[in-house]
């Protein structure tokens, strides 16, 4: 058990390395930009894949207990379905939340494994920012106890996307997200994306 917290420590700690790294380089290379860049051949025929690395911190409720949250995973945007009203990009998605003691890390901790559809909007008199809202549905795996707990997991989200250029934005979101055995809690993110 020791060797898997010892493991799973790593990949949060590689998470959050990535995660700053990309989200510094975009930015610095954005300060000098005055206008948003063109949009590419994908923008014009609606697809793109995005790759996504989030960072955040749980605020449990009731209380406000903060705990932390990464989430890794690839979405797809589809271009016939963007007259679709729930989603025209279908996303698989990685997260996992510490339940013990610390803020980071503990052996106590929920790993989640979760499909869900993304619907991706335009904002008013600006390119360089969209808006989406994103349902999820999947498994949650309780680890820390002597036994591993499997419960049904449900997020809904409401986010900006800041595009640097056609291939690197950060994302921020907001989710509210419920599990079945655990008190609703909210998941406040920011995070980079690669798109192609």
């Amino acid at each position: 058990m020791k060797a898997v917290t010892t493991y799973l420590a790593a990949i949060a700690k590689v998470i959050l390395a990535a995660a700053l790294a990309f989200a510094i380089a975009p930015a610095r290379a954005a300060l000098g930009q005055s206008n948003p860049p063109p949009a590419g051949a994908d923008a014009e025929t609606g697809t793109s894949t995005d790759l996504y690395i989030m960072m955040g911190s749980d605020f449990v409720r009731p209380g406000l207990l903060p705990k932390a949250n990464y989430n890794i995973g690839i979405g797809h945007t589809f271009g016939f379905l963007k007259k679709d009203p729930f989603g025209d990009e279908l996303t698989i998605a990685y997260t996992y939340e510490d339940g013990g003691d610390g803020f980071w890390y503990s052996q106590v901790g929920s790993h989640t494994d979760s499909f869900g559809v993304m619907k991706n909007f335009g904002l008013p008199k600006t390119k360089r920012v969209t808006g989406y809202t994103w349902i999820q549905a999947g498994i949650s795996t309780f680890t820390g106890n002597p036994t591993l707990q499997n419960h049904f997991y449900n997020g809904e989200s409401l986010g900006a996307v800041v595009h640097f250029d056609d291939h690197n934005s950060i994302w921020i979101q907001e989710t509210f997200n419920k599990i079945i055995s655990v008190p609703w809690y909210t998941t406040t993110s920011i995070g980079y994306t690669r798109s192609w």
